[in-house]
């Protein structure tokens, strides 16, 4: 039930389902103004905040809202570590395929790469980090291409034992590339049934698909693994029938029986990640095609998509060229309440795609300090999910409120009683 306005808080998701039911009936300025700002908490709680910025905490997305998904009004806010995972230093150096599994306290990163290696064949890797996505440890090889030219494109799913399975584009197969399976015990690290890591590919981890021209098709990169009722679910492309994404399904992660096509449009599907929200269930996707923008699309049955929409689009140079894509979220898959907390993204500055590094934007409720004197400053960079910095050049202490919206960037979830504030201090938003 949706608090009274006049309350101190005013939970988020019940302003959004009143801002859309709104949204058709009266202009912008009427809703906006219509939505009034109940009280935030501000709390200064360190002064060691990046130099020149603001620190606001308490930022991170909440429970997956499809409403915003499905408007396109999301507010992603790019990590200041730009990029956020780089290559190791070494004669070849290109990291561009992220996917983030949780894991108790934390996650682990797979991604692939030519991570610092002698020589440019595509292994599987991975890091680990902690909830804030702060620092990455343990960072090595964990599957390596043996006999095979590359393995690379991972996908990842996590399980409550401790066990991964993961998807991997193998090459060459007969010349094409071809989907392969991975699964690892609740050790981490023994995959396929050999213990240790690096595990080297055999011929027997290849997928094969019943139903489709399976011989023929070459499935680089489009290899997207989701795990429901039991089954696993295969989404990929064909560079041999472009122009859209099907579907396939195995009891056992290695052999598929074609169901459909299930988005017919370009774009390289990346991931899919599952949600349930208010008794119905949603299916995101995110898509890239190797150029400056990514795209993103829901689904309530995982079997037919919506016309994507653009998700974002690159920041500069640097990210110029985006290979790849990884939704990072939070909770239980089927349970309500589960979080999209944002996409980590591959991405380099030349068409050749071999000098990538891997990019982070954090899905984000949107703060803005008011000053007195009508300036604006808004958070433009994050560190991590649940820290926002606002730039505030000046060394000399501004006073204001703090502006709090909802992940849309547009709904006015409350503002702050007045604060001095000065460049280095972090505050916690409530």
């Amino acid at each position: 039930m949706c608090q009274p306005v006049g309350m101190r808080l005013i939970h988020a998701r019940c302003a959004q389902q009143l801002w859309f039911g709104l949204l058709g009936l009266l202009p912008f300025a009427v809703v906006h103004s219509a939505l009034a700002a109940p009280a935030v908490d501000a709390l200064l709680t360190t002064n060691v905040a990046p130099t020149g910025y603001l620190e606001v905490t308490g930022v991170e997305a909440g429970e997956f809202n499809p409403l915003i998904w499905q408007h396109g009004t999301l507010n992603f806010v790019p990590d200041l570590r730009s990029p956020l995972l780089a290559p190791r230093s070494g004669t070849f150096r290109n990291i561009y395929a992220p996917s983030a599994v949780a894991t108790p306290g934390g996650y682990r990163l797979f991604y692939g790469a030519w991570d610092g290696v002698p020589t440019g064949n595509d292994r599987i890797y991975s890091a680990k980090t902690d909830l804030r996505f702060q620092d990455f440890v343990d960072r090595h090889a964990v599957i390596v291409p043996g006999s095979y030219t590359h393995v690379c494109n991972v996908n990842a799913l996590g399980f409550d034992d401790g066990s991964f399975a993961l998807f991997a584009t193998l090459y060459p197969v007969r010349d094409l590339n071809k989907p392969a399976f991975f699964k690892c015990d609740a050790t981490g690290t023994n995959w396929n049934g050999l213990s240790g890591e690096p595990y080297t590919v055999q011929a027997r981890d290849v997928v094969d698909i019943s139903g489709y021209a399976y011989t023929n098709a070459d499935i680089n990169g489009m290899n997207v693994m989701l795990r429901e009722s039991g089954v696993y679910r295969l989404y990929f492309g064909d560079f041999n029938q472009p122009g859209g994404t099907f579907r396939a399904t195995s009891t056992d992660g290695k052999h598929y029986t074609f169901e459909a096509k299930v988005l017919d449009e370009p774009g390289f599907v990346n991931d899919v990640k599952k949600f349930s929200v208010g008794g119905t269930t949603y299916y995101l996707m995110g898509l890239h095609q190797n150029g400056a923008r990514l795209w993103q699309t829901v689904s309530t049955n995982g079997a037919a998509f919506s016309p994507a929409q653009t998700l974002l689009t690159h920041l500069d140079n640097a990210d110029a060229y985006i290979v790849a894509l990884g939704w990072v979220v939070r909770g239980p898959q089927d349970a309500p309440g589960r979080k999209l907390l944002g996409v980590l993204y591959g991405a380099g500055p030349v068409s050749a795609l071999n000098q990538n590094s891997i990019y982070a934007r954090w899905l984000q409720r949107k703060v803005v300090f008011v000053a007195d004197n009508g300036t604006h400053y808004p958070g433009t960079k994050a560190v991590g999910p649940d820290r926002q910095l606002l730039p505030l050049p000046s060394a000399s202490p501004v006073t204001g409120r703090f502006e709090v919206y909802a992940e849309d960037g547009v709904i006015l979830v409350g503002a702050s009683e007045p604060r001095t504030v000065r460049g280095g201090q972090t505050y916690q938003v409530r």
